[in-house]
């Protein structure tokens, strides 16, 4: 039997700390040189942790951007997703083999500021004070303010990019030696889905570890969050990034510019990822959000696993799997061959088993058509149902080759493609992935002219 387990953290890993609002995220982004992390004046836009890769004179580590710290021990308790924050920043600190505290040069010293200190100093990181917002010269005197809580302080400007070769100099020494082993490359696994379906608790209990908040509030997850993920199997370790997304809400309700954020983040996740997940609740079944998010997955030519969450609270209904899924993919042409799973998320239904299929479309990404079998299963096709006449002429197929992977694609020679119709394009498609299962990935079908040609293999 398979056995999912989480992925170490990187020893070599930094730590971005501090109260709200004074610039972590763009400190974050500054670092990794990329705008992964939503920087706003909304305090506390950043929840849960972000985890990016950094690279500076030659020298590789990761950097971890955390949530503002405005719930402390001598603050109120009442703030679950503040309390929840704060044990992420815990997490996080555990993790990292130094820290960077972030304060605001502009402000002073805050009574947050020392309370967030203290607890660097419990931790027992190795700390650096980041002075920021010192877009100027002149701040740069400021920092003997800073000096009294007890770390080596550096005057930067994230905005500005001032500062930040000094911060670097101060940090990297406190990380271990680079390790011997090169990181494995991994697929990216996104998953998707309306607000409240469960898209964390799912990834929390899939890794073993509380990595991201979960909150009945809808829209507690706002950035999209990067988890490290190995599937160990009896033929070896299988690498993935799975990545928790904000859910996904029709335009029109969507109001507040962070949300809009999240939601341009969550749409461009689905453009990079190797396979989505969309994940439905299994109470409310599919609408109109979940395919206009399946147009998007069809759109970037994505794989798909369709989850159907909270099943457990099903029990007892008389609703059969099965006839839930006919249902679905009766409705929902979308959904086609796309593997279709039951799970919950709270009590663990089914989650080993929905990634044991996640691999199983994963392996499909890589397949391989010989050209032989390629030619001969089109040739096939192309008899038993004929093109139409387009403008008194008809698409004529002389051979095809396989042109790539991940998705697979395909290009077929033909006497005019711009006889080739939609219908026909599906159903080509629709033989090609019956003959190569290739349930849950999408093919590329490409059309050339033979004209100047290569000639056909053999």
């Amino acid at each position: 039997m398979t056995t999912p387990t989480p992925t170490n953290s990187p020893a070599r890993m930094v730590a971005i700390v501090g109260r709200p609002n004074v610039g972590k995220s763009a400190l974050f982004n500054r670092l990794v040189r990329r705008r992964l992390a939503i920087v706003h004046s909304e305090e506390g836009v950043t929840r849960d942790r972000l985890l990016a890769r950094a690279t500076w004179l030659g020298q590789t580590f990761q950097v971890v951007d955390t949530g503002g710290l405005a719930l402390m021990d001598r603050a109120k308790t009442g703030d679950d997703i503040q309390r929840a924050t704060a044990e992420q920043v815990m997490a996080a600190l555990a993790d990292s083999a130094a820290a960077i505290l972030v304060v605001d040069i502009t402000a002073g010293i805050q009574p947050l500021d020392v309370e967030v200190a203290r607890l660097l100093r419990q931790a027992g990181r190795p700390v650096v004070l980041a002075a920021n917002k010192a877009d100027l010269p002149e701040w740069d005197d400021h920092t003997d303010d800073f000096a009294r809580l007890g770390f080596p302080v550096v005057a930067i400007s994230a905005a500005h990019n001032r500062g930040i070769e000094a911060l670097l100099e101060e940090v990297l020494p406190h990380l271990p030696p680079v390790g011997g082993e090169a990181e494995p490359p991994r697929l990216k696994v996104a998953v998707v889905g309306r607000p409240n379906v469960g898209k964390s608790s799912y990834i929390n209990k899939l890794t073993g570890q509380q990595r991201v908040i979960v909150s009945d509030i809808p829209g507690t997850t706002r950035d999209t969050i990067d988890v490290p993920f190995t599937l160990r199997t009896a033929t070896g370790e299988q690498h993935y990034t799975l990545v928790d997304t904000a859910g996904m809400r029709r335009r029109g309700r969507v109001h507040q510019s962070v949300e809009k954020f999240s939601l341009f983040r969550t749409e461009q996740c689905i453009a990079e990822a190797d396979i989505v997940v969309l994940m439905l609740d299994a109470a409310e079944g599919p609408g109109a959000q979940e395919k206009k998010i399946a147009a998007m997955i069809r759109e970037h030519h994505r794989a798909c696993v369709v989850l159907v969450n909270k099943w457990d609270l099903a029990t007892g209904s008389g609703v059969k799997a099965e006839d839930y899924a006919a249902r679905m993919r009766a409705d929902l042409f979308f959904l086609d061959d796309i593997p279709i799973l039951f799970v919950s998320a709270a009590s663990g239904y089914h989650i080993r088993r929905s990634f044991e299929v996640i691999a199983t479309v994963a392996a499909r990404l890589s397949t391989k058509m010989p050209t032989g079998v390629l030619n001969r299963v089109l040739r096939d096709a192309f008899m038993r149902s004929q093109p139409p006449f387009t403008r008194g002429r008809q698409l004529k197929f002389y051979y095809a080759t396989q042109t790539g992977l991940n998705p697979p694609r395909v290009t077929l020679f033909v006497n005019d493609p711009t006889l080739n119709t939609p219908t026909h394009q599906a159903y080509l498609t629709a033989r090609l992935r019956a003959a190569f299962d290739l349930a849950g990935v999408p093919l590329v079908l490409r059309y050339r002219s033979s004209h100047g040609a290569p000639e056909e293999p053999t």
